[in-house]
């Protein structure tokens, strides 16, 4: 019997390490010698960590426990590994179980099945069968036409055509080539890429080995995140495992192919995930971008041709290749084929990671793979893609997700972060965020990017300040416009979609702000007040919580704020057993 405690990041953060201890310590104690203990990564449900999965000697599971902390553990090992009976009250839920068995894993076909630091049990899936078919069977332009038939667009943003990429590195000529993969993940809210780092490495490589032979490339390098410590390990310890058994390194697959892969860690410049930027940190320099053509297929990493994808678009092709391009076609839509992972964050029940065929609208993806919005509240929109992307309202929620349909609205796919927001969300607000990460995420080396987001930033601190004025609408559009226009990189060139969609759907909030000094989602704390109603009993509750005495009035008589002295952190609304406290 073996038990399989999830361990990727949103495990571990949630207790797996002390419940891995406890099942340990406990089985030692009752020498039951036979029991194996394993890991494995996220499964996407990371709103149910810690989760336990119990298997029969045959592999076959019996049992999927959750939210197992360590005083849970005494119960499963008594009640099932020793009597043989499930502990129904612990295991997963109809819902939750039928949420993952609805879904398209391709990307995410192994996490949370297979031992990420065990290359056996990855090859046991099929791993590495693709590589050797590609290596030993198959010529370059074969390769190719299979990523062209599935019609593979790079998962990490801009949704460019794979094959593409891969020919016109193939094309040009050069001794050296490189491939890259893009695992500097650093949208807010995003976590994809670290997921699939943490619970399939293998798939990575493995796609990197079949996209370095059809290029050409001597050298592949992961550019990832310091910040993903536990996938860098996973990763050295998957590239040590696969170099042992002749899958890196010299003679690949005995093809007569020299190929292995190198980490590069990265610093957490957000900007390094524009490709001509990461060349740059790869290369020593800072990470700034540079003007294109000449593009990196023809003159990339030291003046190469090089081929870049990020972490999802890699972990696809192994499966392409094995179950073939028509398959993977034949999910999604005509033009945006396949699947797609996304985090899904925010004001969200079910929060982590999900897999689904492109074409699936937002709707289906918030309220029947998430589960709906948190405490049954009013849906208000979603930010997609990251900084780079836009929010897409309510009245869009049935838009199906794919590159030419998610445009359409001012928003981009992006990487996948979905962050959604209910009705206390503040539009405006919402905006001054994501705008402070870019400005701040900026290289400076252009003036419309380092200059214009920091205007733009000034007017919206203004706004939610409650110091707008006539006119400030206008002005970010104009900013807005020229900005994206004007900057040098992708990262420029996006950083006003946030402003421009907010204002494009949600331009009543601005003018509230701005005009009647109100933020109708109470949202900013200059543009709200707290008062106590006649519902006040006097109980004293509400005063004895305020931070700064602004509360006065005596015992089970209603209860008055003072407006110079209150702070508007809440804690009187929060602690108020009557409703009370309202909030203008």
């Amino acid at each position: 019997m073996k038990v399989v405690i999830g361990q990727g990041s949103c495990g571990i953060a949630s207790g797996a390490k002390k419940t891995e201890a406890e099942f340990r310590k406990i089985i030692d104690e009752k020498q039951l010698s036979d029991i194996i203990i394993d890991k494995t990564g996220c499964i996407g449900t990371c709103y149910l960590e810690p989760i336990v999965d119990i298997y029969d000697d045959e592999g076959n599971r019996e049992a999927r426990y959750v939210k197992v902390q360590p005083e849970k553990v005494a119960g499963i090992v008594e009640k099932h590994l020793i009597g043989g009976e499930v502990v129904t009250e612990d295991v997963i839920s109809d819902e939750d179980a039928a949420i993952l068995a609805s879904q398209n894993r391709i990307v995410l076909r192994n996490c949370g099945k297979i031992n990420p630091e065990n290359i056996d049990e990855y090859i046991a899936t099929g791993g590495y069968e693709a590589a050797r078919k590609v290596l030993n069977e198959m010529t370059q332009m074969e390769v190719i036409e299979e990523i062209k038939v599935a019609n593979l667009r790079g998962r990490g943003g801009a949704g460019f055509p794979t094959w593409f990429k891969w020919n016109a590195a193939r094309e040009n000529p050069g001794d050296e080539k490189y491939i890259v993969c893009n695992a500097d993940e650093g949208d807010p809210g995003a976590f994809m890429d670290r997921s699939v780092l943490e619970g399939d490495p293998n798939a990575v490589l493995e796609g990197m080995i079949i996209g370095g032979y059809a290029m050409g490339a001597c050298e592949g390098i992961i550019y990832v995140r310091a910040e993903y410590p536990l996938a860098i390990v996973r990763l050295e310890i998957a590239m040590g495992q696969a170099r042992e058994r002749g899958f890196l390194g010299k003679n690949i697959f005995g093809s007569g192919i020299d190929f292995d892969i190198r980490i590069k860690a990265g610093a957490g410049a957000f900007v390094c995930g524009e490709e001509t930027a990461l060349i740059a940190s790869l290369e020593g320099e800072r990470g700034m971008p540079r003007l294109k053509p000449p593009f990196p297929a023809a003159k990339g990493y030291w003046q190469k041709p090089t081929n870049i994808n990020n972490v999802e678009t890699y972990a696809n092709v192994a499966w392409i290749i094995r179950n073939g391009g028509e398959a993977f076609a034949a999910l999604g839509t005509s033009q945006s084929n396949g699947t797609k992972v996304f985090a899904l964050a925010g004001k969200i029940k079910k929060g982590g990671l999900v897999e689904v065929p492109m074409g699936m609208t937002i709707r289906d993806v918030i309220y029947k793979t998430g589960g709906g919005i948190k405490n049954d509240r009013s849906f208000k929109a979603v930010q997609m893609g990251g900084p780079s992307g836009g929010c897409i309202p309510a009245s869009l929620i049935d838009t199906p997700v794919s590159y030419e349909d998610i445009s359409k609205t001012g928003a981009i796919v992006g990487s996948g972060g979905m962050i959604v927001m209910d009705e206390d969300t503040c539009m405006v607000d919402m905006a001054r965020y994501f705008l402070d990460f870019t400005r701040k995420e900026s290289c400076g080396k252009c003036n419309y990017c380092r200059l214009g987001t920091k205007r733009m930033l000034e007017i919206l601190e203004r706004i939610t300040n409650g110091e707008g004025r006539d006119g400030d609408i206008e002005l970010l559009e104009e900013l807005a416009h020229k900005v994206s226009e004007g900057a040098m990189c992708g990262l420029g060139q996006t950083a006003p979609n946030p402003v421009l969609t907010t204002i494009r759907y949600f331009r009543n909030e601005y003018e509230d702000h701005i005009y009647n000094h109100k933020c109708t989602a109470h949202s900013c704390k200059a543009l709200i007040s707290y008062h106590i109603t006649d519902k006040c009993t006097g109980c004293t509750l509400c005063a004895r919580n305020c931070p700064v005495g602004a509360i006065s009035g005596e015992r089970k008589q209603q209860h008055t704020i003072d407006p110079d002295v209150c702070i508007k952190c809440g804690k009187c609304a929060e602690n108020c057993h009557f409703s009370a406290i309202e909030i203008e």
